[in-house]
Order: structure tokens, then C-alpha cells, then sequence
């Protein structure tokens, strides 16, 4: 059976660009969507580029009038915790009110299925650190508030017509094409593996530990890190899912078990052999001391089987895309 085309918003992106190459590996038609703020335009590879914004109605409208689109995978947004507290209109307009826009122009245009990057800070600072979809959604910064109120309107707009989505919660995505075609080359990332890499190869002085005193085994911060070809190969279940005909859903996507911050930094340094500068420093506001995904329904529901559940393999192709970009800067 033949299918339309995907378009993908925010294909310039980290994630965005591992989905599109993922979607092109086994010839689906693909269209990108950038503004290039913050993506890069090698990262979409040979895909066709649109250059605009995902809230541009008039833009949009010509889009989906010229290319047959059917779904969408939505992933364009800024996604930088720190700066959404420090300017929260920021993150409300460019991730919230686009994301009205997007869905509006999906409903005149006749495209009914919609694959939404969401995330884990959805949850805030969940008791016992492990979250299921069920459980009570309380974020502590704009950014998960503008995630959250994007999800609350793709559930109405699901309740109210044909529409339906696949809503992924993402935990903390890391690592890098296998292959060492692209990979996270956000600039002032703040995600700890990209933060501990570039400090690995000089791009940075030292790397923080933010709080050493938490209820965890060795007092830092636990996190399920999920490699960014998994969660790309989620975004491909959760569309043969659609087109199969499911219904409306929210899923987790991770590991469903953590790393604390000195067993990654551990990691970086025997993957690199070499040392890292470490500097403790004080807990953040709104950091909780244990964030780990509850994730069988999404292998359930969507079949999902992670290939990459492995830190090593994580650090490690995070480490050879921060060096080929030591040599090719983008």
C-alpha cells in the first residue's frame, strides 16, 4: 500500500534529523520544514527543505496544498529548560501557539494523524522518580508547560473529530547516528552526555555536578538516557501504528532504568581515556533527584524494541560525532 508524504517539522533538529534519516532509509517521501534558528541545514541530508516557520499559517497552508501530506511529525521547538524560565513567552510562543497554528492548518487541509515530540519534563518532580503515563502531570518550568498544554490541545482536537496522534514523552535523549552521519550539534547544549563530550575534547573547561546530597546511591541525580536511533525508531512505530488505524495515545519512551551523573561521567571518561575537570556545584531549582521512564506500553501498544540499552553505546557515539565536529565544525 502506498502512503503519502511525512512532513516533518523541526527536521534540522537533533531529533527531527535522526526520524527523517530513519523515514528515508526505507523510502518513505519526506518533506523538511525549518526555520534553521537553531538546526542545521546538513543535518536534513538530501531531503527536500522548506525554510519557515511551523506557526506560519499562510506557509503551512501552501505546503499541504502542494505535497499530498498526510502526517505530520511534529518536533520543531525550543527546548532549553534555563532559558524557557528566563523568558517563558518565548517557549509558549514558539512551541505552544506554533503548535496551535500547526494543528489548525492539519484540520483545514484534511491531514488527520500527527506524531508530537512531548517530554518527560511533563511530569515535574514526580514522588519516587518513576513515571507512567497515568500518573498526575505537574511541570515545574515553561518549557514543560508549553509541552503540556501543546498535548492538552491535541487530545481535544482527538476528542472532537477524526484527528489522532501518537504523543511520545521522551526522557533524556542522547548519543548520535551510528554511522556518523549527523548528531546533536545544538549550540550551548545543556543535556549532560553532549555537555560532558565537548568538555572531553576541549570545547569546554569542566563539566558541573549539580548537587552531590541527593537520595540516590552515590548522591547525584539518576536519569534514563535513551539513544536518540531508539527514539527515532520510535517515531516510525508510532506511525505504522496510525496508519494501522490506533487510536489517540501518550508514551513514554525510555530505557525504564537510570544512570547517575557520576556513572555517566565515568562512562565518558573510559570511552575517551582520558580525565574530565568535574566541579560540584549546587542543586538546581526544580532538578529531581530521580527521573525514570515506566515504559511497557509503548512495547506493548507500539512494539517498540530498543537495540541501543546501553550506556557505553550511548556515550560512545556521542563522543565520535563531538570529534568529527572537532574536524568538520557545522
Amino acid at each position: 500500500m502506498s502512503h503519502k508524504a511525512i512532513l516533518i517539522t523541526g527536521a534540522a533538529g537533533y531529533i527531527g534529523s535522526h526520524v527523517l534519516l530513519q523515514l528515508q532509509s526505507r523510502g518513505e517521501q519526506v518533506l523538511a520544514i525549518d526555520n534553521l534558528h537553531t538546526g542545521f541545514r546538513q543535518a536534513v541530508l538530501s531531503a527536500p527543505l522548506i525554510v519557515g516557520d511551523v506557526g506560519d499559517r499562510e506557509l503551512l497552508t501552501g505546503v499541504f496544498r502542494e505535497h499530498g501530506i498526510d502526517t505530520v511529525m511534529h518536533f520543531a521547538a525550543s527546548t532549553i529548560v534555563p532559558e524557557s524560565v528566563h523568558d517563558p513567552l518565548k517557549y509558549y510562543g514558539n512551541n505552544t501557539c506554533a503548535t496551535r497554528n500547526l494543528l489548525d492548518s492539519c484540520m483545514r487541509a484534511g491531514v488527520r494523524q500527527l506524531v508530537f515530540s512531548s517530554s518527560a519534563a511533563v511530569y515535574g518532580n514526580p514522588a519516587g522518580g518513576i513515571c507512567d503515563e497515568e500518573l498526575a502531570l505537574a511541570p515545574v518550568n515553561p518549557y514543560g508547560s508549553s509541552k503540556l498544554v501543546s498535548e492538552w490541545m491535541l487530545r481535544d482536537q482527538a476528542a472532537s473529530s477524526d484527528f489522532r496522534y501518537v504523543s511520545l514523552r521522551y526522557f533524556n535523549v542522547a548519543g548520535s547516528d551510528l554511522q556518523g552521519r549527523i548528531g546533536q550539534s545544538t549550540r550551548a547544549a545543556t543535556l549532560l552526555i553532549k555537555v560532558a563530550c565537548e568538555a572531553i575534547v576541549g570545547k569546554r573547561p569542566h563539566v558541573a555536578i549539580f548537587g552531590t546530597d541527593y537520595d540516590t546511591p552515590d548522591g547525584t541525580g539518576v536519569r534514563d538516557y535513551v539513544h536518540v536511533e531508539d527514539v527515532a525508531r520510535a517515531h516510525v512505530d508510532a506511525l505504522d501504528y496510525l496508519r494501522r488505524g490506533g487510536a489517540a495515545a501518550v508514551f513514554n519512551c525510555g530505557y525504564s532504568h537510570g544512570y547517575s551523573v557520576r556513572e555517566v561521567l565515568e562512562s565518558v571518561q573510559r570511552i575517551a581515556g582520558s580525565t574530565l575537570v568535574v566541579r560540584e556545584e549546587p542543586r538546581r531549582a526544580g532538578d529531581p533527584p530521580t527521573l525514570i521512564a515506566r515504559a511497557e506500553r509503548i512495547r506493548s501498544q507500539l512494539g517498540w524494541t530498543p537495540q541501543l540499552d546501553n550506556l557505553d553505546t550511548i556515550v560512545d557515539s556521542a563522543l565520535r560525532w563531538e570529534r568529527k565536529l572537532q574536524r568538520e565544525p557545522w
